[in-house]
């Protein structure tokens, strides 16, 4: 009979390879690591070796960065998303690519569940799971850090370590790092650890040496750097003249981004779960595209459009946040943000400096704004008479002298 098969999200840290040998040892089933490249850089060397060692029967690598940027990082962007007024998302909405890619996997390879390392106090359980439910609600998910016998074998990181030095795992051995971290192409995020703190100050000149997208803005070059950003319908297609793809688009504004200082975030956020965390996040290019995009806007997007898609950006952010891309309200919501972004199209020019995205100028060919209508100056167009505001504010201020009466009246 042949065994079961288990797709694990796997990273190759130390919880994630205990996990895979755990797996495989206490349900007797192939286990099929699955990495997903999505802009982590160096942190991808030597994983496939490392995976088969630890007793994967089968390892996948999928460079999934050009789907993350363009059908994930960019419908997101021109939604104007943004948790809480701060957090860019970053590891938010990575995690349903994950989620959609191991499912592909796991119909591929015949397998009956999937597995993860999150653990049972953070968002990223309820992200993966949510996907994966709504992808494929007939594959069981095996989360071991929320099995209490999972947890009483591994009450503490020394007891991970001789698990791994016992299976022969290579792990590094060496003093736990006071924080941990997650990378991808939108960011780098930084929490638990010394980051419990909120008093501690992650900005501090001593902790320069956590960073690594950005440089701290007190040290990025003292001279100002100018970019354009083109647009069409809501979508970054090319900057200073060059057409590129989305992850071409992402790459390049991070490299300028960290060059500049741009892009650090510290916050205490409401996690999903319930409780609050603290997090320091770098989002060099998203910091930039952000910004841009909602320059963008405020020169092509009609009035009364602009203030339906933002009193939805709280909901649409929460949705990404607590990990229902794949629900119904999401689809709906982007269907929306879609149409709003149909003549958002034009060219942005900003200014990087010192930590700073600051607007340079803005056009379009499909532009709302008219100087004439605008002009202080008399209107060659005739097209607004002053006059007529007279009118316009009596009406406005109907309610208020009623309310004001009434106030007046109860005193």
């Amino acid at each position: 009979m042949a065994k079961q098969k288990i797709v694990l999200a796997y990273s190759g840290g130390l919880d994630t390879s205990v996990i895979l040998a755990w797996l495989k040892e206490h349900y007797d089933a192939e286990i099929i690591a699955f990495t997903a490249d999505i802009g982590q850089k160096d942190e991808l060397e030597g994983l496939e070796e490392k995976a088969l060692r630890t007793g994967a029967s089968k390892v996948y690598i999928d460079d999934l960065r050009e789907e993350f940027a363009r059908d994930f990082i960019f419908p997101m962007f021109q939604a104007g998303a943004l948790y809480e007024g701060q957090y860019l998302l970053g590891t938010s909405i990575a995690r349903p690519l994950i989620a959609k890619r191991m499912v592909e996997i796991a119909r591929a390879e015949g397998a009956t569940a999937i597995a993860h390392g999150a653990t049972g106090k953070g968002n990223d359980q309820v992200r993966f799971e949510l996907g994966v439910a709504a992808l494929a609600p007939e594959l069981e998910v095996i989360a071991p850090w929320r099995l209490e016998e999972f947890r009483a074998e591994f009450p503490g990181r020394a007891e991970m370590i001789a698990y791994a030095e016992q299976h022969g795992i290579q792990v590094q051995a060496t003093a736990q790092k006071p924080y941990s971290t997650d990378r991808n192409l939108l960011h780098i995020s930084f929490e638990s650890g010394i980051l419990e703190d909120p008093w501690f100050d992650a900005a501090n000149a001593e902790n320069k040496d956590m960073f690594v997208l950005t440089v701290a803005p007190e040290d990025a070059p003292d001279q100002p750097e100018y970019l354009e950003l083109e647009f069409e319908q809501g979508q970054c297609v090319g900057l200073n003249g060059e057409r590129m793809r989305p992850l071409d688009v992402m790459e390049k504004l991070n490299e300028l981004g960290g060059k500049h200082g741009i892009g650090r975030v510290d916050m205490v956020e409401n996690r999903f779960v319930g409780m609050k965390s603290r997090g320091v996040y770098e989002t060099p290019g998203g910091t930039i595209l952000f910004a841009a995009h909602r320059r963008m806007e405020s020169l092509t997007m009609d009035r009364e459009v602009m203030l339906l898609r933002d009193s939805l950006i709280p909901r649409y952010s929460s949705i990404v946040y607590n990990g229902f891309w794949f629900a119904p309200e999401r689809l709906a919501l982007q269907a929306l943000v879609t149409e709003s972004q149909k003549h958002v199209t034009g060219i942005v020019r900003v200014k990087l400096y010192k930590g700073n995205v600051v607007a340079a100028g803005v056009k379009s060919p499909v532009s709302l704004y008219n100087p004439n209508i605008a002009t202080m100056e008399a209107d060659p167009t005739q097209a607004y008479n002053q006059s007529d505001a007279h009118g316009f504010i009596r009406l406005n201020a109907l309610r208020l002298k009623v309310a004001s009466g009434v106030g007046q009246n109860a005193e």
